[in-house]
């Protein structure tokens, strides 16, 4: 059995949809679906149960000898959330409880993490998961800072020698672009923003650049395609050996304007941009740029050559989903 927390949500539908497609064994999406469209990302499932966040840990209690992995993709996401006590209670809390619960059961832990962790990006992006090089970051926002908490407080665990799941694996996703993430409106990736006014024959907004080193346009991050993402969790599945935090990106950081020109041209269209300032409140902590170190996961045995290029993943997306007649996966 695999639990996956945040199973309707956007990676978590996604790695449950592969778990189902391989039959890997029954799946048990944790998740709240509220009054939107959130349950669509799970309607083509087969699905062993449903469990309520707050029914998790008496579930996992219940179930024990069953279940052989959790992928704790579940937290409050939003990088401009400013509950911090929530945040903290979602992302910190709960994530201990479950490193703790799989330490005691014997069970696999695969979790989330994020590139949000890095900041400003002024120490680099390579994810030594040392104690030493973890406190070097400065998050920006609640959300990255409870990340960077966990994540803090695991390889302390791990130095000491403390009691821990048979397998471990953070995930430090980066920008994460795929089907399924329609319910997360604002925030959802750059290409499913601009693929309706793609799609209609009008301009892409982008924002200007306010920094002399980059064009209007030219602001770079790391995009990755979220199948990528579900095969390295599938790969991490495959080889229990493999325990650590490691960065989850395409390890090349390419600009927004190419991005959005991947959108037009998955069209059959000529790209039409228009740039627009960045607000004033995001510009004191706006990155221009972001890549992935993805040194330590290739040394660890992933094949890097399995990792998909922007133009291609992109033409997945606008055409295998975006334009078709069902955009879930």
């Amino acid at each position: 059995m695999f639990v996956v927390t945040g199973g309707a949500g956007f990676i978590g539908s996604n790695i449950v949809a592969a778990l189902d497609d391989k039959r890997a064994g029954a799946v048990v999406v944790c998740d709240r679906l509220g009054d939107g469209d959130k349950w669509r990302n799970i309607a083509k499932r087969e699905l062993a149960d449903f469990v309520a966040p707050d029914d998790l840990m008496g579930f996992l209690d219940a179930n024990s000898d069953a279940v052989e992995a959790v992928f704790h993709m579940g937290a409050v996401s939003s990088t401009t959330e400013a509950d911090a006590d929530l945040i903290v209670a979602a992302n910190f809390k709960l994530s201990l409880a479950l490193w703790s619960w799989c330490a005691a059961h014997g069970v696999r832990l695969v979790y989330a993490s994020s590139a949000a962790t890095y900041g400003d990006g002024g120490q680099g992006f390579d994810d030594d998961p040392s104690p030493a090089a973890l406190s070097r970051l400065r998050p920006l926002n609640p959300y990255g800072w409870s990340k960077h908490l966990f994540d803090r407080r695991v390889a302390r665990l791990a130095a000491d020698g403390a009691a821990a799941p048979p397998q471990w694996v953070g995930l430090k996703f980066f920008n994460v672009y795929g089907p399924n993430e329609y319910h997360k409106d604002a925030m959802k990736s750059v290409v499913a923003q601009i693929h309706p006014l793609a799609a209609a024959g009008k301009a892409a907004k982008l924002f200007k650049s306010h920094h002399p080193d980059y064009a209007d346009g030219g602001q770079m991050r790391d995009f990755v395609w979220v199948e990528d993402c579900v095969d390295i969790m599938l790969w991490f599945l495959d080889n229990p050996d493999v325990s650590g935090l490691f960065n989850c990106g395409s390890g090349e950081a390419r600009s927004f304007a190419d991005l959005a020109q991947a959108v037009y041209h998955a069209l059959g269209k000529e790209p039409l941009i228009e740039y627009r300032p960045t607000p004033e409140a995001l510009r004191p902590r706006y990155q221009y740029f972001t890549e992935a170190a993805m040194d330590r996961l290739f040394a660890a045995g992933y094949p890097g050559d399995r990792l998909t290029a922007l133009e291609d993943g992109v033409t997945q997306y606008v055409q295998g989903y975006l334009s078709g007649p069902d955009p879930y996966r």
